[in-house]
């Protein structure tokens, strides 16, 4: 298990993915310490996407990296 590597504040992260899809909410957002993995594979269940793709995503939008997949 791997913990996801954060340049900025989670809370700073979650607004900016929702942002990005209006489709998310605080709830599927939810990160509690040490549970990375339950939000990736929540979000990888909504958002019909790899485990590995949304890593990246949530880690791109924290670096300022990238957009939205």
């Amino acid at each position: 298990m791997n913990s996801l590597h954060l340049e900025n504040s989670w809370e700073s992260v979650k607004e900016k993915l929702k942002e990005q899809n209006v489709e998310l909410t605080d709830e599927d957002l939810e990160l509690r310490p040490g549970k990375e993995e339950e939000l990736i594979d929540r979000l990888s269940r909504k958002l019909r996407k790899e485990p590995s793709a949304i890593r990246a995503w949530i880690e791109s939008i924290s670096f300022n990296k990238g957009k939205a997949s």
